[in-house]
């Protein structure tokens, strides 16, 4: 790139020591690079997180002719100027700092040709690292529509790098891409002028005094550190040379900078070469008028942008809320005549009740939630990728914003509706990490569909069937809007309470880009829902198989001889009887009294009445307590578990009468009812706030790369559970 600066000659770049070449993928935002990744890649691809951040790491294997190289899909970004962390693995991984990955051989930059000035601001900073370097020129349909040619030799010989038109959505030069990038792998470092050499010497200097020494990632974030002033390198630097290397970066920025920022006169002297290139390469005509750009002027309307957004996010919800129901009905009969016919091929005992109670209905409780995440991964994807998702956070930040959010938080909020699981996997949108871990711990409030049989039973039970204003308004309706309400609530004043305290920072300024409307490559879509499904089974599955398996074992051991033997004899009695019929309903209900006193008698129940006394005031007996254990993996079995304990059955749903009946005549040994109304409030508060749902805390490790914000959401929202159940059966008593 031309530079009033002189060409430095660089040492050659760490080399690749692996069985197959490196070709890191980096490019702006919108740029379509990860569809050009899954282009290439196609099925073949590894999603990990780079280690301490919660940036996703996507690798993948490529054929280049003969060849088997790895690609490296990095986050978007405008420059290498990393602010944060998840910002720094950019640099890291293209100089050799990432432990777990080889350097990069070739770098492919991907480019959009319709924004070429901006995107050239990260070409510059790349070309100066001195690997082979590849632009793929994308959208390069768009740019024609525009009216904009670009000269691509012209602007390779003035990058010195290949540069090859692209079109990412159809495939277009994926052959002549493939082969540059071949092209590329041959070629040996290159020496190319540098924007500022002397910064470039005087990072070298320092370096050279510093552990490690000598490292070409080292030398490059010593130079980001003394440019970026409060930057993630300065950080990083602090760290190791202390005082002293902070008060050297201090000289080195008031010498060449003066008054003003290194970073300015870095962007300045970069953008003299881009707009000299500018003038050489790309020429301008009359744009095509296009039906994406009179979409955009529908949806940017005030009053028909904000109706088409109800709509399409009325759509969004009612897919994941409503259209996964027949699948996950599907799902959940087969998981149980799959069990069914299990335990009639086995005999009673250990090992059937294992199977079936145990790995059978864990594998359930995983792939039931596979509907919802598909569902909505599916509209999501979408909608990134035809540049909607983007206006659609640009409508809701003035209203997120109240609540200490962005508008990039809304859909995730939205989806929790339907199931948290989902809805926290979304928030991956959110580009500020403190928003994003807000959002995530925010999102376990919404009332999810897994709340919705809990709350049906309660109120169905306990709750009057009475109407206001004239039968318009029903109580019982009104008690669930209630809930819905208090968990939105809740939600709110927890990301308003974070974003003051433990996640507290200047609000970040919420700059999107609008990119253009297009239609969606397909392939790619279909890479990137395989992916997040993958995910959720091999990572958050095995973490809600576990939970499962281990809550089925404290449910079944130990198995008392004592009981089997009196219930045999209830059975022998009972066959005495002539009516088949009558006989059938008495062996019914000897099992179930049976399965009830097995349940009082295991670990579950004595971890019950252990317990027991920690939630007397709440009003909860012991066997409430066990049910609020037992459905820990997903709060839907505290009904199944309240079934079994209290004789009725375990196959019993939330609108069987027989189990509420037992629910309102349950009573304390003093003859007091266990289930009165302030209690019974109370339950239902405590499951609108308490975070009964293994698969969530699994997904919430998965997104925030560790244990502590799970054990703090966790932690904290069963203390709002406990509290708000307190006040509810204290007042309601």
């Amino acid at each position: 790139m031309p530079s009033e600066a002189a060409a430095e000659a660089r040492p050659p770049p760490q080399s690749f020591h692996g069985s197959r070449a490196t070709i890191a993928v980096i490019g702006n935002p919108n740029t379509g690079k990860s569809t050009l990744f899954n282009s290439l890649t196609g099925l073949r691809q590894k999603t990990a997180n780079y280690p301490g951040v919660t940036v996703e790491r996507h690798t993948g294997i490529a054929m280049l002719g003969d060849q088997e190289v790895v690609l490296i899909d990095l986050p978007g970004a405008y420059s290498l100027a990393a602010q944060s962390p998840d910002e720094m693995v950019a640099i890291d991984v293209l100089m050799g700092g990432e432990v777990e990955l080889e350097p990069p051989d070739t770098i492919l930059i991907v480019v959009d040709a319709a924004n070429l000035r901006r995107n050239l601001f990260l070409v510059s900073q790349i070309l100066e690292l001195g690997k082979p370097v590849v632009v793929a020129l994308n959208m390069a349909d768009l740019a024609d529509r525009k009216g904009i040619r670009i000269d691509c030799e012209e602007l390779a010989m003035l990058l010195d790098s290949a540069v090859v038109p692209f079109v990412a959505t159809v495939g277009r030069g994926i052959d002549e891409l493939k082969q540059a990038l071949a092209d590329a792998l041959e070629q040996g470092p290159a020496n190319r002028p540098l924007v500022m050499p002397e910064v470039r010497r005087a990072a070298k200097t320092i370096a050279r005094g510093l552990p490690n020494a000598g490292r070409t990632a080292l030398e490059y974030q010593t130079e980001r550190a003394i440019i970026d002033d409060g930057g993630e390198a300065e950080k990083r630097l602090a760290n190791l040379g202390g005082d002293e290397v902070a008060g050297k970066i201090l000289e080195i920025r008031s010498s060449v900078g003066g008054d003003e920022s290194l970073a300015a006169v870095e962007a300045k002297r970069r953008y003299i070469g881009i707009d000299y290139i500018m003038k050489r390469v790309e020429t301008r005509g009359k744009p095509v008028q296009s039906i994406f750009a009179q979409a955009d002027r529908v949806t940017n309307h005030p009053l028909i942008g904000a109706i088409l957004f109800v709509l399409v996010m009325g759509t969004v919800f009612q897919a994941v809320f409503s259209w996964a129901t027949p699948i996950m009905d599907f799902i959940d009969a087969g998981t149980s005549w799959l069990g069914g016919s299990v335990r009639v091929l086995l005999p009673a005992g250990a090992l059937s009740s294992l199977l079936v109670d145990g790995i059978i209905a864990g594998v359930g409780s995983v792939i039931v939630f596979l509907p919802q995440i598909l569902i909505l991964f599916a509209f999501i994807i979408f909608l990134e990728d035809s540049g909607y998702m983007a206006r659609a956070a640009f409508l809701m930040d003035r209203l997120m914003r109240q609540c200490g959010l962005s508008g990039q938080s809304f859909i995730p909020m939205l989806s929790s509706f339907a199931c948290a699981v989902p809805g926290i996997m979304a928030t991956r949108i959110i580009p500020n990490r403190r928003d994003r871990i807000a959002t995530i711990l925010a999102a376990p409030f919404m009332t999810c569909s897994a709340r919705l049989p809990v709350y049906a039973l309660l109120i169905s039970a306990f709750i009057p069937q009475q109407h206001f204003f004239f039968g318009i308004i029903n109580l019982q309706g009104l008690v669930l809007f209630g809930l819905y309400m208090l968990g939105i609530f809740a939600g709110i004043f927890t990301a308003l309470l974070l974003k003051r305290s433990a996640l507290k920072g200047p609000t970040p300024t919420f700059l999107i880009e609008l990119p253009p409307y297009r239609l969606p490559n397909l392939k790619s879509m279909l890479i990137r829902l395989f992916d997040r499904g993958k995910i959720f089974l091999v990572r958050a599955g095995t973490i809600i198989f576990t939970v499962a398996v281990v809550v089925w074992a404290l449910a079944y051991f130990p198995r008392t001889a004592a009981i089997a033997d009196q219930f045999d004899v209830e059975r022998a009695a009972a066959a005495t009887i002539l009516n088949e019929e009558a006989l059938t309903a008495r062996l019914t209900e000897i099992n179930n009294a049976e399965t009830s006193a097995y349940l009082e008698q295991s670990y579950l129940g004595r971890m019950g009445k252990t317990v027991q006394p920690l939630f007397a005031p709440l009003g909860w007996d012991w066997k409430v307590s066990a049910a609020v254990i037992a459905s820990f993996p997903a709060r839907e079995v505290v009904v199944a578990v309240l079934g079994t304990i209290y004789s009725v059955g375990s196959d019993v749903d939330e609108t069987d009468a027989r189990l509420a009946n037992r629910l309102r005549s349950a009573t304390w040994p003093s003859g007091q009812p266990v289930f009165t109304l302030g209690m019974a409030v109370g339950l239902l508060i405590f499951y609108a706030f308490c975070l009964q749902c293994a698969a969530t805390i699994a997904i919430m490790r998965r997104e925030t790369n560790g244990w502590t914000w799970p054990i703090f959401a966790w932690a904290y929202m069963t203390t709002l559970g406990y509290l708000g159940a307190l006040l509810a059966n204290q007042l309601g008593s």
